[in-house]
């Protein structure tokens, strides 16, 4: 397992927080290997990250959209809203000197990620699109109550930056939109216009707020009425895995990422259907550093039982499938 020694900086991404460092979270090496599990980074595979953010100062702002929706003390005063799901895997706060672009790209770097997904709707990810634009993907996120106007910042970024996805998070919208109702519609058409994918979050969400409109069921009909758009679940879809996997044999246009779970927790059904007829609608994501630090994800990579067709797919080519890349 083979992680770049390379820099295009001279900061180290381990100055930014003594969390990412750990001395008791150590990534494999290349005798430690389980059989199938390509090589990454140069030389090796080229991993394509569908989540990553940018590290903050003040983490909080990362979850302020949504935290007007919760009700709980605990949930409200506590950095990360779903901190009692993640524990101790949660990056810390950048140094104020240090920028977050140069840390995610020596991150990338480190961890043999090719290209990143982000978002760039703020000033860390339209920078980083700028500067490398070889490296970064452009997504942005979208939410139904804004009616046309999302519409329009999808048309208008991707002309402007070539966007190539959007995501959304039905059950942090403010109010709550579900998966298939009306509001996301003209998301759903124009991405579908445009030849982009949407990202949707399925299944319980970890902040303590409702959860049904989250239900995979309601993926069925969106598959119905769009199946010109590529459709990639976010955060699990669980209770309703096996609802999922069912689903994905039904739709073409369907597809499952991993984010927000760490590897030793991915879902045994979904490893499943990988090794059998899902190789090419299992897509790896993070989330970094929104609740996961790399040394984590990667730790726990290698011990993953997919079969050694699936890795390819897994890591890099269903992403720039369904991206268009």
């Amino acid at each position: 397992f083979f992680f770049s020694s390379r820099r295009r900086h001279t900061r180290s991404l381990c100055d930014w927080s003594s969390d990412v460092c750990s001395s008791d979270l150590r990534v494999p090496r290349v005798g430690e290997l389980i059989v199938g599990m390509p090589e990454v980074g140069p030389g090796g595979l080229g991993i394509i990250e569908t989540m990553m953010g940018f590290p903050d100062p003040d983490p909080r702002r990362l979850y302020e959209f949504f935290r007007g929706n919760i009700r709980d003390k605990e949930s409200k005063e506590t950095m990360f809203p779903v901190e009692y799901l993640f524990k101790q895997n949660v990056p810390g706060a950048l140094d104020q000197n240090i920028d977050p672009v140069e840390v995610a790209i020596n991150t990338m770097d480190h961890f043999g990620i090719e290209r990143s997904m982000i978002g760039v709707e703020g000033e860390p990810g339209l920078r980083a699109l700028s500067q490398f634009p070889e490296r970064f993907i452009p997504s942005c996120s979208a939410d139904a109550n804004n009616g046309v106007d999302e519409v329009r910042k999808i048309r208008r970024l991707h002309e402007e930056l070539g966007l190539k996805a959007v995501g959304t998070f039905p059950a942090g919208c403010t109010p709550q939109v579900p998966i298939d109702h009306a509001r996301w519609y003209p998301i759903y058409s124009v991405c579908a216009e445009l030849g982009i994918p949407i990202f949707i979050c399925a299944g319980i969400p970890g902040p303590r707020v409702p959860s049904m409109c989250q239900h995979v069921e309601m993926l069925d009909i969106v598959c119905y009425d769009f199946p010109e758009l590529n459709i990639v679940t976010r955060h699990g879809c669980q209770p309703w895995t096996e609802l999922m996997v069912k689903l994905m044999l039904k739709w073409p246009n369907l597809h499952y990422s991993t984010s927000a779970f760490a590897p030793k927790h991915y879902d045994q059904r979904i490893i499943d259907y990988a090794n059998t007829r899902g190789a090419d609608r299992v897509i790896y994501a993070g989330y970094w550093p929104m609740g996961l630090t790399y040394e984590r994800i990667m730790g726990d990579m290698p011990h993953v039982p997919f079969k050694e067709h699936v890795w390819p797919k897994f890591l890099r080519e269903n992403a720039l499938r369904v991206l268009g890349l």
